[in-house]
């Protein structure tokens, strides 16, 4: 089997993992709480936007493998920590309204909204994918910009909660991949 065969084998037993924690994660209520109740960690909030680092070096290096591997591990990253004993009120209201946008009462625009989600990691994927890094950090930026946007909207006061993981996460990957980037391009 040649190195690509192995990585689209890979991607595809990423992607199916990925689609089963999502199925189980509506499928199963308790399942649901259960991952929700862990990701009133802050812990949770900060680690998740720095899977984008591997995110956006596997498309650079055109690995589909290492793309769906890195969705899988940030889907799953918000039940890693266990719950926090006295959770922040403004990531616990947060939470509850995130809660109630997924469970309650799909229509085009809440469909809209989270295929945003979507399309925003494939144009950050594509962007790298291309080998165009500049289109690719400022397709991060506007995803971050997007999810604070959409969080102050839909969450209000608590919405707040995300601008600081929102921010540190954008400034600590535009670091980082920088100067991987930077390193690949000087090498012979």
């Amino acid at each position: 089997m040649n190195r690509s065969a192995i990585d689209r084998a890979a991607a595809i037993l990423f992607a199916l993992l990925s689609a089963a924690l999502i199925t189980a994660f509506f499928a199963d209520s308790r399942f649901f709480h259960w991952a929700f109740a862990r990701h009133h960690n802050p812990l949770s909030w900060y680690i998740r936007p720095l899977f984008l680092i591997p995110f956006c070096l596997a498309a650079y290096r055109r690995s589909h493998a290492g793309i769906w591997a890195t969705l899988l591990l940030l889907l799953s990253s918000m039940f890693w920590f266990p719950p926090p004993d006295y959770p922040n009120e403004h990531i616990r209201q947060f939470l509850a309204m995130e809660q109630n946008f997924l469970l309650v009462g799909w229509n085009t625009a809440k469909v809209l909204a989270s295929g945003m989600v979507a399309l925003s990691l494939t144009l950050i994927a594509a962007a790298f994918w291309q080998r165009k890094p500049r289109l690719g950090l400022f397709c991060l930026a506007a995803a971050a910009a997007g999810k604070i946007l959409w969080s102050i909207r839909y969450g209000r006061a608590a919405g707040y909660a995300v601008i600081l993981p929102a921010v540190f996460g954008l400034l600590l990957c535009t670091i980082v991949i920088g100067m991987v980037l930077h390193k690949i391009k000087r090498r012979p």
